[in-house]
């Protein structure tokens, strides 16, 4: 018996935005509030973040 593959792509069910972190979170067996908080107080740190975000948003598969 195989375990299913996971595969990362953005949730359709999970999402306020893109759906990005509702993806992120069920990738990872996370809570997606747990998720969006840390992307949030992310932003406030000086990085690429917001580019980030908008990246996967184009580039990671719907469910």
């Amino acid at each position: 018996m195989t375990a299913p593959a996971r595969r990362f792509t953005r949730s359709t069910a999970d999402k306020w935005i893109g759906g990005v972190c509702g993806g992120i979170a069920e990738y990872f067996g996370w809570s997606s509030g747990i998720v969006r908080l840390l992307f949030v107080v992310s932003c406030v740190l000086p990085g690429p973040q917001f580019l980030i975000y908008l990246a996967l948003w184009l580039f990671m598969p719907k469910r």
